[in-house]
């Protein structure tokens, strides 16, 4: 299963394509949307947009994962985390492709084996997990690849035990 996964953010917008299984992945690229935050909003999610577009087109994924916002006290961070959620959904639904949410602590508990790993410890699984030779940064690069292992490992776990509830049931 190939998975982009999207830790969104206006400022940085981490990506990160994986294909894997569970108990499996390969690294296929990272990287960073970046967008001044003295821009004016519209033009930075249509920057997002376009770079979360050329993603898509050029990695073919099978599945979008994001990272599900996350309120807090600040809801100006909160509205542009949210804002940037919006630009993944679109991209991914003119594409036709499925998007699926995951919470942080669902992310953490999947590649590190707990939920209250911090974010070093979720860089250094990832990093061991796919087996690269330098940590992927900045944080938002290696929550973005947390997210597709996550997506991969779990969703093609449930999509196997869909087929055999629906299989016993026949």
């Amino acid at each position: 299963m190939r998975v982009l996964g999207v830790d969104p953010g206006l400022t940085r917008c981490g990506l990160g394509v994986v294909d894997g299984r569970p108990g499996r992945a390969t690294m296929v690229a990272v990287g960073v949307v970046r967008t001044p935050s003295s821009a004016d909003p519209g033009e930075r999610l249509l920057y997002v947009e376009t770079e979360l577009g050329g993603w898509l087109d050029r990695f073919a994924p099978e599945v979008v994962a994001v990272e599900r916002v996350f309120a807090d006290v600040n809801v100006a961070s909160v509205m542009t985390t949210a804002h940037a959620t919006a630009v993944a959904l679109l991209c991914a639904a003119r594409r036709g492709l499925p998007v699926v949410f995951h919470t942080p602590t669902e992310v953490k508990a999947a590649v590190t084996g707990s939920g209250r790993a911090d974010k070093a410890q979720v860089t250094q699984m990832v990093t061991r997990i796919l087996g690269l030779d330098v940590a992927p940064r900045p944080a938002d690069a290696a929550d973005a690849l947390a997210l597709a292992i996550c997506h991969a490992w779990r969703g093609a776990q449930d999509a196997r035990l869909t087929a055999l509830a629906e299989a016993a049931r026949r």
